[in-house]
């Protein structure tokens, strides 16, 4: 019995992780085809490929992915679309699709809110409750490194700012900043647990109980999503 749970939850993290791929690779095919296969010349491709190399995704998928887009196509279009609304407790929620089927998507969408407890609301609702940044994080039991260097070298890569957690160092830059800001300090040696430009609350809501469940609930529906690229909130889970 230990065996086949150990199993089941296998299959559950690597299916994850697949769908994490697949959903990568469509960022990544998306802003090719917008802006060219360049990663130099292109910045949404150079985040794109930043966030997959954070991810481990093999370079062949990434490779392969740039190939699709500049090649004959596949007759797919894609676009990106931000829907907005809120969840129980009245927490903010931002879902990034990438989606070549708009009235698909935004009924699927929809439909997790509503089933979740929440509501879809107009573009722009919460988004003023969001900063686009880059967010660069390292473990802080993989390096001994103090808070004062730490400090030091981030804001001399052209980090924005810092937050020092128990776990982890968290760094800020500003989107177009991000990717040198990395550069650097893979530079000096550093692994990032993540990285990724993405929108980030100015302020977090603390939920608990019913709430915190039907939250669960809707940010799985949400992942197991196809077309939902990732999904943004202000929400915090305390756990005991």
């Amino acid at each position: 019995m230990k065996f086949k749970l150990f199993k089941d939850r296998k299959g559950k993290a690597d299916q994850a992780k697949n769908n994490k791929f697949v959903k990568l690779a469509r960022e990544i095919y998306v802003q090719a085809r917008r802006g060219g296969p360049n990663p130099e010349a292109n910045y949404g491709l150079k985040t794109a490929i930043a966030s997959a190399r954070a991810e481990q995704m093999p370079v062949d998928n990434i490779e392969r992915a740039i190939k699709k887009a500049t090649g004959a196509g596949d007759g797919v279009e894609y676009e990106e679309i931000m829907y907005e609304g809120y969840g129980p407790g009245g927490v903010a929620i931002m879902v990034k699709c990438l989606t070549d089927n708009r009235n698909r998507t935004a009924a699927d969408v929809r439909a997790v809110f509503n089933k979740r407890g929440g509501n879809m609301g107009e573009s722009g609702c919460v988004a003023y409750m969001f900063d686009h940044k880059g967010l660069l994080v390292i473990d802080r039991e993989q390096f001994e490194v103090d808070e004062d260097t730490m400090m030091m070298q981030a804001l001399e890569a052209g980090a924005e700012d810092i937050v020092v957690e128990e776990e982890s160092f968290e760094i800020l830059t500003p989107p177009f900043e991000f990717d040198k800001v990395k550069m650097a300090l893979e530079a000096e040696g550093y692994e990032f647990a993540s990285a990724s430009v993405r929108w980030l609350p100015q302020n977090t809501i603390i939920v608990e109980g019913e709430n915190a469940e039907k939250l669960q609930k809707m940010m799985d529906a949400f992942e197991d999503n196809d077309d939902v690229q990732d999904v943004y909130s202000n929400f915090e889970i305390i756990e005991n």
